[in-house]
């Protein structure tokens, strides 16, 4: 068995160079960007008034001035700036030339044409050009796009962008004793719940999930799923990956010419995860209980999508204090599904009492999987312990 953080430096090693496309900005939200936005102009293209007041020459402050002119959004003032005059100006509208502050409307007394100011300030509530970003600014690749970044590169006059493809990933669930949600199911049969679970996760990550047809547990089932696959970008198999007698998937994987990268990490929940290529395409194959599948999910195969996507794949833990006392852990490093509460300075983090990996309920009302490193002391309630966020 190798380490996880080995399985997933092999894992993420299967990505290949993103393929890109262009878009419109207005679809691009949740994408990767996978070429820098340039901007097309300089934001704010002039110098402009920060609120509502009066433009006005910094000198003249202690002066009654005299209001020659209005300056609003899209209607600049266009006469000559004289001393001992202010134009009376609106948030976002451009300070003419001439000027150097704007004084806030409630800090003044207007009567008529005559302005005198009653609070004074240093401040000169402009915003200068360029204050946001300037013409030629890039904003930078291999980031997921945000509606913040949306509004950012329209404010650049950027409509469309080259963004990576959402990889297709195939998901391959496979045994006779699953049916698909709906059915009723005959003795010793269960739901297939596993292929829509990993398929969640998958468009979590950006991909495009593909869920195949159930496989029954003979070759030829297997065989035909793996043609299904074929155009796929990543095959996810789920189950069937052991050494028993009805375990096929690894057997039929390897006829198929599966350059395996490793099998079994040291775990838990997720022991039997195999990873490795068929040709050109990267796979995985996933546990087939519950919750130990969408664990190496979350652990291997977002982070694989998101690297595929040419993101940063690394899933980065957060810390928090153990709400109880834990035990010696065992050779294998354990993922405890956990709830989390707030602490006075650090989130208090409580595993559940059960940790099997058949029950999605637990796995369902998890805010975080608690990190216990391979035969971890005991560590007693308040001990800072780091956790994966589940994502919800």
């Amino acid at each position: 068995m190798i380490t996880v953080d080995d399985a997933l430096a092999k894992v993420l090693a299967l990505a290949s160079s993103p393929k890109t496309e262009e878009i419109e900005l207005a679809e691009a939200f949740g994408r990767a960007l996978a070429v820098p936005v340039t901007a097309r102009l300089t934001q704010p293209p002039f110098d402009s008034a920060a609120m509502d007041g009066y433009a006005l020459r910094a000198a003249d402050r202690d002066q009654t001035l005299r209001i020659i002119g209005e300056s609003a959004a899209g209607h600049p003032w266009q006469g000559e700036a004289c001393p001992l005059t202010a134009i009376r100006i609106f948030t976002g509208a451009q300070v003419p030339q001439g000027y150097d502050c704007v004084v806030m409307q409630e800090h003044v007394q207007r009567d008529g044409d005559k302005l005198t100011i009653t609070r004074h300030s240093d401040a000169t509530h402009i915003r200068p050009r360029g204050n946001d970003f300037s013409e030629g600014d890039q904003w930078p690749a291999g980031r997921c796009l945000t509606a913040a970044d949306i509004g950012l590169i329209a404010a650049m006059n950027v409509a469309r962008v080259t963004v990576s493809q959402r990889p297709r990933v195939a998901i391959l669930a496979g045994g006779d004793e699953l049916v698909p949600p709906g059915q009723d199911p005959q003795p010793g049969q269960i739901i297939s719940s596993n292929d829509l679970a990993i398929a969640a996760q998958v468009q979590q990550a950006g991909g495009i999930p593909l869920v195949l047809p159930i496989a029954r547990d003979t070759e030829d089932s297997l065989r035909a799923s793996f043609a299904a696959a074929a155009e796929a970008d990543l095959i996810v198999t789920i189950g069937g990956a052991s050494v028993g007698d009805h375990d096929l998937i690894a057997k039929v994987a390897a006829d198929l010419g599966m350059a395996r990268s490793f099998y079994k990490i040291a775990m838990r929940p997720g022991k039997p995860l195999m990873a490795g290529k068929i040709d050109d395409t990267p796979m995985l194959g996933l546990p087939g209980n519950p919750v130990s599948a969408m664990v190496c999910g979350m652990i291997f195969m977002q982070p694989l999508i998101r690297r595929m996507q040419g993101l940063d794949g690394a899933l980065l833990p957060a810390k928090a204090r153990l709400a109880t006392a834990l035990p010696t852990e065992g050779p294998r490093q354990h993922y405890l599904r956990a709830r989390l509460t707030q602490g006075r300075d650090l989130p208090e983090i409580h595993p559940f009492d059960s940790q099997d990996s058949a029950r999605l309920s637990l796995m369902a009302q998890a805010d975080a999987l608690l990190i216990r490193p391979a035969n971890c002391p005991p560590q007693e309630a308040g001990t800072v312990v780091e956790y994966l966020p589940m994502p919800h």
